[in-house]
């Protein structure tokens, strides 16, 4: 199993950071949260690996921010 990688693979992380943003540029929404879920399902394909998936799901969620009286 290989292990989820949390440091920048990028050249230039800023780059793949605002290519991200201008992809969501003058969509809804709706299309933006498709958009969201087809880039995920896309790159969870790429990984391929359900260990490193589940890893970077819990990463993922730990870094949700917490909403007043949520527990």
């Amino acid at each position: 199993m290989t292990v989820l990688s949390t440091a920048s693979n990028f050249a230039s992380p800023d780059d793949a950071y605002r290519a991200i943003v201008e992809a969501h540029r003058g969509l809804s929404d709706e299309q933006s949260a498709a958009l969201d879920t087809a880039l995920v399902l896309i790159l969870a394909n790429h990984i391929g690996d359900a260990g490193v998936l589940g890893d970077a799901i819990a990463l993922a969620k730990r870094r949700l921010p917490v909403v007043r009286g949520e527990k």
